[in-house]
């Protein structure tokens, strides 16, 4: 359900992220950007070129007035001419290269930041994404490496030219002029004072923006993904208007707050830098009319005026991107430095082929930031090729059980074996390698129906695609879709009904040929006529399987060869459906209760 996020609680979420130059950041982002040194210090050597070419330009102008144009030197005025149209070319061609450079090397620095990212999303354990919203994955990969791309592809170089540019104006000023240079730089301290109240109103602003922007993706994900649920109920209207009411308050205000701020900051450096130029053309005039300077010093001091506060009003606006990315870049660490709870060990092995025994061995375990268990004594033993079904309430521990079993966690304590063999000493992909999974909702990516069945399997022919899907009851109406097996799926299967993708997603798993197979509730959201054409599958498949079955159907539960009970992380019963009848335990009360058709 959309919320309204109190701005109170956004401040605080985005105050940490809310600082200026960060060295620790730094170096944590320069092992993306150490791989392109080489291209940066020739774009480097570049922007010197292009810097002082930019600053000899009214030193050309000064010449042209007073050896050309003062002393009627008519030859000498074309060649300050042309020498400087060669020094401007040299510029263009040299800030050609120096864009075309740091381009490649931010694009390219993007491509890996945003790949080890991806990378280290696939392998974070399931506990992250208990943790951390779609959205805000999301804002990270994009937003946040975007801003960094920014950063790196304009802003390091420009904050360099723009250092570069003000010492190398400084120093052609005081070498013109001295007196003049003081009188420019008495308003220097002003615009020091201007551009850090600025900082500091625009700081705060731009901090709301942010976490706006995150909520945006973090509620725009959400209803995406629930646009059917929005849809059932009629909540359309209601999620625009709380959409439109915290996009408007807090979104659309401060940024034109932010706005507002920059249309005032922006005068007062202009108005500054006039006044400055005001007063060098009053003072230099009466000294151009004592003749103590020429005309050209004059001239000149007032074009590097202009140069020296260009780079001062555009450092100003660079402080905003270095703010902007070293907040990005603290999450993107963040993000990158989360620690996958659970890792191969250093000496795992490749599993090698099972035969499918299971046992749990005095099994606890509890998520990393609760310490309350959620199995608590766990010890069962499942023979090769038989079929476990775990029956017990909502949150009994059944799901934790099977996520145990393919380590998408680790216990706590006691080991979980597979053919006697600690799971935690073999690869988690050896492992998985031979286990299927089904789950209650079955996702389906996008791409074709026989992508999709191959997801598990990349080398199968296509008639082990077609004999998987004959299996599960799945071929009849793959054949009857527009392009039978080519029929494109979109994201999350979206066309196709509930009992198809469940089908799908059985010829998948079967296709992988796993030595044991994991049931979690799969036949749940299949009507009646669909969950027949299954279980006939079923039936012949399971067979010689170890298999681990989650469902609340009588149908599913009857067959298996051994029926566990769990209620609050603990087993207190297991046998066979006649066993667990006769003994009028629990299972007989959830048998009464919950399991009769």
């Amino acid at each position: 359900m959309t919320k309204i996020i109190p701005p109170e609680y956004i401040t605080k979420s985005e105050e940490f992220y809310d600082k200026g130059y960060d060295p620790e950041v730094a170096r944590g982002l320069l092992r993306f950007v150490k791989p392109y040194t080489r291209q940066m210090l020739i774009s480097l050597v570049f922007m010197i070129i292009v810097t002082a070419a930019a600053v000899s330009g009214p030193y050309f102008v000064k010449l042209a007035i007073d050896d050309g144009i003062g002393k009627k030197d008519l030859h000498a005025l074309g060649v300050i001419a042309v020498t400087y149209f060669v020094v401007a070319g040299v510029q263009l061609i040299t800030n050609f290269f120096r864009v075309r450079i740091m381009s490649r090397v931010g694009q390219h620095v993007l491509y890996d930041v945003r790949t080890a990212m991806f990378d280290h999303l696939q392998n974070l354990s399931l506990s992250f994404y208990n943790r951390y919203s779609v959205g805000r994955v999301i804002t990270r990969v994009i937003n946040d490496v975007g801003t960094l791309r920014e950063f790196i592809t304009w802003a390091v170089l420009a904050i360099v030219r723009n250092i570069l540019a003000i010492i190398g104006t400084l120093i052609a000023m005081l070498s013109l002029n001295l007196r003049l240079s003081l009188i420019t730089f008495a308003v220097i301290p002003i615009m020091a004072l201007a551009t850090i109240l600025y900082r500091n109103i625009a700081r705060r602003n731009y901090r709301k923006v942010r976490a706006a922007i995150s909520w945006t993706n973090s509620v725009l994900a959400e209803n995406v993904n629930g646009v059917r649920v929005v849809q059932a109920f009629s909540r359309q209207e209601h999620n625009f208007e709380n959409f439109r009411g915290y996009v408007n308050r807090y979104f659309l205000e401060t940024s034109l707050d932010a706005a507002k701020v920059a249309s005032v900051f922006t005068p007062i450096v202009d108005v500054l830098g006039a006044i400055a130029t005001a007063l060098v053309v009053y003072i230099g005039g009466t000294a151009v009319l004592g003749e103590n300077i020429t005309a050209g010093v004059l001239i000149a001091f007032v074009l590097y005026i202009d140069r020296l506060f260009d780079p001062i009003r555009d450092l100003s606006r660079r402080f905003d991107t270095l703010q902007s990315t070293m907040a990005g870049g603290e999450r993107i660490l963040e993000l990158l430095n989360t620690p996958v709870e659970v890792r191969d060990a250093e000496d795992a092995v490749e599993m090698e082929p099972i035969t499918g025994g299971v046992r749990f061995e005095d099994v606890q375990f509890h998520y990393s930031d609760d310490p309350t268990l959620v199995l608590d004594g766990i010890d069962l033993d499942v023979d090769a090729g038989q079929t476990v079904a775990l029956v017990g309430e909502t949150g009994a521990g059944k799901t934790t059980i099977v996520k145990l079993l393919t380590r998408f966690h680790d216990p706590t304590s006691g080991c979980v074996r597979v053919d006697d063999v600690d799971i935690r000493t073999v690869t988690q992909q050896s492992l998985r390698r031979q286990m299927g999974m089904v789950l209650q909702d079955p996702f389906l990516f996008t791409g074709t129906v026989k992508e999709n069945i191959l997801f598990g399997r990349l080398d199968a022919s296509d008639e082990d695609v077609i004999r998987a899907a004959q299996a599960v009851g799945a071929h009849d109406f793959i054949m009857g879709l527009k392009n039978g097996y080519e029929t494109a799926v979109e994201e999350g299967g979206a066309t196709l009904s509930v009992g198809q993708r469940q089908l799908i997603s059985f010829a998948r798993a079967l296709l992988a040929n796993p030595r044991i197979l994991i049931l979690d509730e799969a036949t749940s959201s299949v009507d009646t006529q669909t969950e027949q054409i299954i279980q006939k599958a079923l039936a012949t498949l399971l067979q010689g399987r170890t298999s681990f079955v989650i469902a609340h159907r009588l149908s599913t539960i009857t067959s298996a060869d051994k029926i566990v009970v769990i209620h609050d992380g603990r087993i207190i019963e297991q046998g066979t459906h006649s066993e667990l009848l006769a003994n009028q335990g629990m299972y007989y009360e959830l048998y009464k209760t919950g399991f009769q058709e």
